[in-house]
């Protein structure tokens, strides 16, 4: 059955380019970023490895280039803004859409066990896919046609998400503490759970050492927002 599946993906990677836009000279690369740790973890006599650390790499030069773009397309903003909006192009949300777009997430190799796997857990592992790809784009061609790949296909959606409004709690929370106590809150990382495409982040937030709140997400980050919120409706008397 394996290989079968690996068999259909190699004679699918004509069609795989097609959708992305984009041909691979080194064919090995596109099928690596399509091969899920769950499937390496099942069948042990595939050559190939898993995508994860062409999604490792992938993540870094999305940051990049991400970063690079809202540098100078808007000039004015402060580092703070031009962090926040950047969170906002390269999180799991945002990659699910575009690999999405490109509609290749049946061709994704993964173990039978992950192939059951819905809800979330979904989100993340084409976000991850998504990173791979991007990872294997900047592998064989580098920064420049990467870069020029990304914002040639997605840069209507990064716009969207850059323009679209997202409270920002731990701002709030951040700045309440600053002008009440003069220092910031603190985030404890309390534990994770779960499979690493399934993570549940908790944390605790503290405001001058008093623990005030605790939150949970998908992602650090989400933990934390969540946090944030729930700790000023308790210190806004709103809880």
């Amino acid at each position: 059955m394996s290989n079968d599946l690996l068999d259909y993906l190699k004679a699918e990677l004509k069609t795989i380019e097609e959708r992305i836009d984009y041909s691979f000279e080194n064919k090995d690369l596109l099928i690596q970023a399509f091969t899920h740790r769950s499937f390496v973890n099942e069948n042990r006599k595939i050559l190939h490895g898993h995508n994860e650390r062409l999604e490792h790499l992938g993540d870094a030069v999305l940051g990049l280039i991400v970063s690079e773009f809202l540098y100078f397309q808007f000039p004015e903003k402060a580092e703070g803004e031009l962090s926040e909006l950047k969170a906002r192009v390269i999180e799991a949300s945002a990659c699910f859409e575009y690999i999405d777009k490109l509609d290749v997430d049946t061709f994704l190799l993964m173990g039978v066990g992950e192939q059951k796997n819905i809800g979330r857990g979904r989100v993340t592992l084409l976000a991850d896919l998504f990173e791979a790809l991007i990872g294997a784009i900047y592998t064989e061609a580098g920064y420049e046609k990467t870069r020029d790949y990304f914002l040639g296909h997605f840069k209507a959606e990064a716009m969207r998400f850059i323009k679209k409004k997202h409270y920002n709690h731990k701002a709030e929370l951040q700045d309440y503490s600053q002008k009440k106590y003069k220092k910031p809150p603190e985030y404890k990382l309390l534990r994770e759970e779960g499979p690493d495409h399934m993570k549940v982040f908790y944390i605790e937030v503290y405001v001058n050492g008093e623990r005030i709140a605790p939150g949970k997400g998908n992602s650090k980050r989400e933990a934390e927002q969540n946090a944030a919120q729930a700790a000023m409706k308790i210190v806004q008397g709103d809880s």
